[in-house]
């Protein structure tokens, strides 16, 4: 089962169309909920191949069949959203839409998960059942939510899913059993004081310097009143706060992330959150409003989904370019929220060149295509070899 699976049709021979469509895709990047062109274009390419498609699930998304989806029915993960982040890389397709850039690699995700189902289309013979789920705004960590609530993971046994990883050299993939990704949360806090004369500010509540202990306080509370082996980060990104130099500002808006990697510690941060940033605001006199909102839990690979994918890259790859990812992200994943129906794993996939690949989400990242090919060879050798398993588990006897 752990040899390489062979297809009647070469990825070789249609390598090339799939290389012109990931131009295609970065030249016209979508934002988030907006995915109407990318998706109907996925659509029109897979029905094509033969799969069964359903669009608007998730509002802008999409799911295929294939197969006998009665059957064991494993699933695939592909997002195609785009940032709002101006394209710097200088390519001849380079975005035509000012102020949005694939710069997170979905557009490779997206031909990817086109090239799977063309090679899966051409084994219909051997599958099982499969379901590929094409989805909007992970970008804003909606979709999957969006996908679930249309019954995306309905009567799914396992999903894979792949990320771009400018970490690792192209022809390469990572791989990591357990936690992947963080759970990541916006926090919001309003500090309500009391405004005055800047030159007698103490007749005031004064909330700028009652911000500035909220922002060191809760790192130092962080520091002392948690387990130091379950980091928990607390970055601050907005300030919002005063009218004019010389009066005391009597509120301050502070906006912030929270990461952590630890599921049940997670759970309770909200409420130490709150209870941390009110404590200091109320021992300098000032009122503290609290909003934490949850953008996604972790990332948790299933032990057994995640050989697969180990073994296949082997298969495909060689044992040394298979690398195993001694530590998480703290960067968040929506593809968890599928996780909550389904067990299943993400894989990374090196896209970085000899001369190296600008991070994600940054005007310059730049990947190297070559990485679809290795992409799509790891996927479908993983996705048949599950299905392998699955008829193999089913004649067994038992006993």
């Amino acid at each position: 089962m752990n040899a390489l699976k062979k297809s009647p049709v070469s990825l070789e021979s249609f390598l090339p169309e799939l290389i012109d469509l990931r131009r295609h895709f970065h030249a016209h990047p979508e934002l988030s909920g907006e995915e109407h062109q990318t998706a109907a274009l996925v659509a029109g390419e897979l029905r094509k191949y033969g799969w069964t498609v359903t669009e608007s699930i998730g509002r802008t998304g999409l799911i295929a069949e294939l197969g006998n989806i009665s059957t064991p029915l494993v699933g695939l993960r592909v997002d195609m959203d785009a940032l709002p982040v101006e394209e710097k890389t200088g390519l001849p397709y380079s975005s035509l839409t000012q102020g949005v850039m694939h710069a997170c690699g979905h557009d490779i995700h997206t031909c990817i998960g086109l090239g799977v189902a063309r090679l899966l289309a051409e084994n219909q013979e051997q599958l099982t059942g499969i379901r590929l789920l094409f989805q909007p705004a992970e970008e804003i960590a909606s979709g999957a939510r969006w996908m679930k609530k249309d019954g995306a993971t309905k009567g799914l046994d396992a999903l894979f899913g792949v990320h771009v990883y400018p970490e690792l050299p192209i022809g390469s993939i990572g791989v990591r059993s357990g936690t992947l990704t963080a759970a990541a949360g916006k926090l919001e806090i309003q500090i309500i004081g009391n405004g005055g004369h800047g030159a007698r500010p103490h007749q005031t509540i004064d909330s700028i310097w009652i911000a500035s202990k909220v922002i060191s306080g809760i790192q130092e509370a962080i520091a002392r009143q948690l387990d130091a082996l379950m980091p928990v980060v607390v970055s601050f990104g907005k300030i919002e706060g005063g009218q004019a130099f010389n009066v005391i500002a009597d509120r301050v808006k502070l906006l912030g992330t929270v990461r952590c990697l630890d599921a049940s510690l997670n759970e309770t941060l909200p409420e130490w959150i709150e209870d941390t940033v009110k404590g200091i605001a109320h021992s300098l006199g000032a009122e503290a409003l609290v909003t934490y909102t949850s953008i996604a839990p972790p990332v948790w690979n299933d032990p057994g989904l995640t050989s697969f994918v180990e073994e296949s890259g082997k298969a495909v790859l060689g044992a040394v370019n298979v690398k195993h990812l001694e530590l998480p992200s703290l960067g968040a994943e929506d593809f968890a929220e599928f996780l909550e129906d389904v067990p299943g794993t993400m894989f990374r996939l090196g896209v970085a060149p000899p001369n190296g690949c600008a991070p994600l989400h940054n005007g310059y990242f730049s990947p190297d295509e070559k990485s679809i090919e290795v992409g799509i060879r790891v996927i479908f050798q993983t996705l048949m070899t599950w299905m392998d398993k699955q008829k193999f588990d089913v004649r067994e006897p038992s006993k």
